[in-house]
């Protein structure tokens, strides 16, 4: 992907266990959290409020990102104020699009312009990202999280979508653009590359960044070969024993 400029990406740890969060905040590369309704199921979080607040108290000076969970406009305009008043830097996640496929510009448009920060979530065309810029407060901080990687998992090329994406967004100061759906360590290098403000990584693949200069290419090749021979001598198998045993049976 080409780069419009070099910068420094921020890295935010994407997830909802409150114990791999903590470890995460230990880094110095990591600066803000995202989580959302799968998230969170996959983690066991049983009440939203009560895991919502834990983390903005345990995490008071890192950008947070919490979701609604409501389809219903009216719903989810009081739950983005609920989430909101949680902390001065959480950012209310919208996704673009209703369960009918109907963008959310009007309840974005009124939840900006009330100075509540968003995150407009769940973007995968840069026509969304052209609906968001337009709904959004020219003096309200924001994001617009791209799903670069579910983009990608379709077969496509996010390439054009990126570029795209990145071109429009610089010509709005207060919003911020993050890749998402982060799939492996190098879409941190891609994401850079190509001008993005934010990319959100899972700590799997975030703690495989962090060792990244630990090994080389040689590296990973011993260390697959090694991994290979202990699960050939956990499983017991030989090929020429095997054959062996097979000639005596046929014998």
């Amino acid at each position: 992907m080409q780069s419009t400029e070099q910068k420094t990406i921020a890295i935010y740890a994407d997830g909802a266990v409150i114990d791999d969060m903590r470890q995460m905040a230990k880094l110095p590369e990591v600066t803000g959290f995202t989580t959302n309704p799968s998230l969170m199921k996959r983690a066991g979080v049983t009440n939203y409020l009560t895991f919502a607040k834990q983390v903005v108290g345990e995490f008071p000076e890192a950008s947070l990102s919490f979701e609604v969970f409501s389809q219903d406009p009216q719903k989810m305009q009081q739950e983005a104020e609920i989430l909101s008043s949680l902390g001065k830097h959480v950012y209310v996640k919208i996704p673009i699009l209703n369960l009918n496929g109907q963008p959310n510009t009007e309840l974005i448009h009124q939840l900006a312009h009330a100075g509540i920060k968003l995150n407009i979530t769940a973007v995968t065309t840069s026509e969304q990202v052209r609906l968001a810029l337009e709904a959004l407060d020219e003096q309200t901080p924001a994001t617009i999280s791209l799903f670069v990687g579910r983009v990608a998992d379709t077969g496509a090329d996010p390439t054009s979508f990126v570029n795209a994406s990145v071109a429009m967004s610089h010509l709005h100061p207060n919003v911020d653009l993050l890749w998402a759906s982060t799939r492996e360590v190098d879409n941190i290098r891609q994401a850079q590359q190509a001008g993005i403000d934010i990319i959100t990584v899972p700590p799997a693949i975030l703690q495989k960044w962090l060792a990244r200069r630990e090994f080389t290419p040689e590296d990973v090749a011993l260390d697959t070969v090694r991994g290979f021979d202990q699960d050939i001598s956990t499983l017991g198998f030989s090929i020429l024993d095997e054959v062996a045993e097979e000639a005596a049976v046929n014998e």
